[in-house]
């Protein structure tokens, strides 16, 4: 773990944001929309961001000796540890409710989403969001949080609404898949959930890299 890591993990960070990590177990709620897990983990990173801010972290960052788009880069790599640490947690329980409990009638009677692999690549998609729209977002002035969020939030909603309406489509319906049946598609979905989640990271994180450069703390 480099410096800045260690000084977002250890100073800027509030202990709130690892506690959200938890509402990553909301995967095995039945009947409930459980991409609303990734959405709470956000939101505790968000509260990170705010507290950050009032503290003017960003400030103090800039007066150490690195470079700034290394301040940028610290950020960046401590949303990717909270939110691949919440993946990581999601996945091992979609991974018991595809084995142990993928004929429970508590989840087979639901009709919402199910947890599988399209799932967690719809959880790679939502992360993807975030990082786009809030972090890169408030990189291009280092001070607003409001109006980045409030984009993240109509952006992850409406993929919520999406993915949960998805697999009532005429057709569609191997994406609400239980256990292992359509695995090949199931997997493809969530490769192609982990590209796009890649791409929006690494484009905002340049985008955000070139705009804390010219801003003027």
């Amino acid at each position: 773990m480099n410096a800045l890591l260690r000084k977002e993990t250890r100073l800027a960070s509030l202990r709130l944001t690892y506690l959200f990590i938890g509402f990553s177990a909301m995967v095995l709620l039945p009947g409930y929309p459980i991409l609303c897990g990734a959405f709470f983990v956000t939101l505790g990173i968000f509260q990170s961001f705010q507290s950050a801010r009032e503290a003017n972290d960003l400030v103090f960052s800039a007066l150490l000796p690195v470079a700034k788009r290394h301040v940028v880069r610290g950020k960046y790599q401590f949303v990717l540890l909270i939110e691949l640490v919440a993946l990581a947690i999601m996945a091992a329980l979609t991974l018991v409710r595809m084995t142990v409990l993928a004929d429970a009638l508590v989840y087979r009677q639901n009709a919402l989403m199910n947890a599988n692999p399209f799932f967690l690549g719809a959880v790679l998609v939502a992360f993807g969001l975030f990082n786009a729209l809030f972090v890169g977002g408030f990189f291009r002035t280092s001070f607003k949080l409001g109006a980045p969020f409030v984009a993240y939030i109509a952006a992850a909603f409406a993929e919520m609404v999406v993915a949960e309406a998805l697999h009532h489509v005429p057709g569609l319906g191997a994406l609400n898949a239980f256990g292992f049946e359509h695995l090949a598609l199931q997997l493809s979905l969530l490769g192609g959930g982990a590209v796009l989640f890649a791409a929006l990271t690494y484009l905002s994180y340049k985008r955000a890299c070139e705009d804390f450069e010219r801003t003027d703390l």
